[in-house]
């Protein structure tokens, strides 16, 4: 059972646990993790998810390299037809200490692009299992879209991006003037 507060797929491990593996090491989400993984990202199912995992400990820094693998659907966000995913996906995240200094939620921040897979950690405690939701996150498609995707939209009367691109255009204005007048 995952407990309220602690995130659904969660593999923590000291860092004096992570500086005496000097293999990879392999982490695999059950059913329940999953299920729950999949109601957090709103995404129809996640079939498998597992990924290896070498671990670098530098002082109070870790790198996570590895590769993750999963199975799951999405959903089309035009027809709702579920679409089947596999991904593969290699990765690296850098875990460091909590900093001392907090942004406030109005603080702006800016990051540099190294920055960007970097999570903090506390008590001396980092979440591979979080590192790697997280990854699972990023990867996903945000708008899928299946293979008849641009028929349901056409019958619904949307416009295809370059239709819109073209109508929103100074000429197709002019275009859409010209298309009126000629009904009238």
């Amino acid at each position: 059972m995952i407990a309220a507060d602690a995130p659904e797929f969660s593999r923590r491990y000291t860092l004096a646990e992570a500086e005496r593996m000097r293999k990879p090491v392999t982490i695999t989400a059950d059913a329940d993790e999953r299920a729950a993984l999949a109601r957090r990202f709103a995404i129809a199912a996640i079939d498998e998810l597992a990924a290896t995992v070498t671990l670098v400990v530098d002082d109070d820094v870790v790198t996570a390299t590895g590769r993750l693998a999963a199975a799951l659907v999405q959903r089309c966000v035009a027809t709702d037809d579920p679409l089947p995913v596999a991904l593969d996906e290699v990765f690296a995240v850098r875990f460091e200490p909590e900093p001392d200094h907090v942004a406030a939620a109005d603080e702006e921040i800016e990051l540099a692009a190294d920055e960007c897979d970097v999570m903090h950690y506390e008590n001396a405690r980092i979440d591979l299992g979080e590192a790697v939701a997280q990854t699972l996150l990023l990867s996903l498609d945000p708008y899928p879209r299946g293979p008849d995707a641009e028929d349901f939209l056409k019958a619904k009367g949307v416009k295809s991006e370059a239709e819109a691109k073209r109508d929103a255009s100074p000429f197709g204005a002019l275009a859409a003037l010209r298309d009126t007048s000629d009904k009238a």
